[in-house]
């Protein structure tokens, strides 16, 4: 497919695609406190800013699609929308929550500087319509259930309200029960649709409903995956983060020690600058 050339878009004053340094979007899987928040934020903002890197706050106020009826979800709209713009204004970072329904979508672009359709909603058309409608960027995230190029769908249903301002996260792809598999010739093929592509490393190592009542996951494959995901050209890394994942309130089999994260990211940074001219 050859070198791919995506448009440029925005998060607050974070610039995505074209070129332009590699971005990261990290944070909890969901909002537990705001000692969590404020710890991960900072510790994040500060490496990021050492490496040159753009970042950005991740935390979802309702993880609306857990695997039991008795997981947690997180503090919901109205507390989490508050919690979010305090991270915020303390941090001087652009936020991204997931929204789930159409009704959701004003009050939250209100607050965040990007929203986000999780995979399981990638095709709910007045979703992806309503949030593209914001004018406000946008993530969504490939259907476990998608061919890359199924992308070119949602794409469709996105832009045709005028916005442009679209990013495209691959986050693995179902194979076979409870497991998950990342097919690296996704990336060029999204890519060739002009729109910034992310990997979503820590979902992509899931093992969905592998524990009953709840995901398992791999987290010693993330370095990998994420050096993969690099060399391949994507525009920027989505990563859950936690201080203690083993205590962590959602997906914490996926999510990756704070303590570990700047070694990683030290690392994408050297293969971005050595890959670069090939894509």
């Amino acid at each position: 497919m050859g070198v791919q050339s995506v448009r440029e878009v925005k998060v607050g004053e974070i610039p995505i695609g074209n070129g332009n340094p590699l971005v990261v979007i990290a944070g909890p899987c969901a909002i537990e406190n705001e000692g969590v928040m404020f710890k991960i934020a900072g510790k994040l903002k500060a490496v990021c800013a050492d490496l040159g890197l753009g970042y950005i706050f991740k935390s979802s106020y309702d993880k609306a699609n857990r695997t039991s009826i008795n997981s947690f979800r997180g503090p919901g709209i109205d507390r989490g929308l508050r919690m979010l713009g305090d991270v915020r204004e303390e941090f001087s970072i652009p936020v991204i929550s997931d929204v789930h329904l159409p009704e959701e979508v004003k009050p939250a672009a209100k607050v965040l500087d990007a929203l986000q359709i999780p995979a399981f909603l990638c095709r709910q058309t007045d979703l992806v319509v309503d949030a593209s409608k914001t004018g406000k960027p946008v993530n969504v995230k490939k259907g476990q259930f998608l061919a890359p190029w199924d992308m070119g769908h949602v794409i469709d249903k996105f832009v045709s309200t005028g916005n442009q301002n679209l990013l495209i996260t691959e986050r693995g792809t179902s194979f076979g029960y409870n497991n998950l598999v990342v097919d690296f010739r996704g990336f060029p093929v999204m890519k060739s649709f002009g729109y910034p592509v992310l990997f979503d490393v820590t979902h992509s190592l899931q093992l969905p409903g592998a524990h009953g009542n709840s995901s398992g996951g791999q987290v010693e494959f993330a370095a990998p995956l994420a050096r993969a995901a690099v060399a391949a050209g994507v525009d920027g890394l989505y990563l859950e983060v936690h201080p203690e994942p083993s205590k962590a309130l959602s997906d914490g089999s996926c999510m990756i020690p704070l303590d570990q994260v700047e070694a990683l990211l030290r690392q994408v940074k050297r293969i971005c600058e050595a890959t670069r001219t090939f894509h």
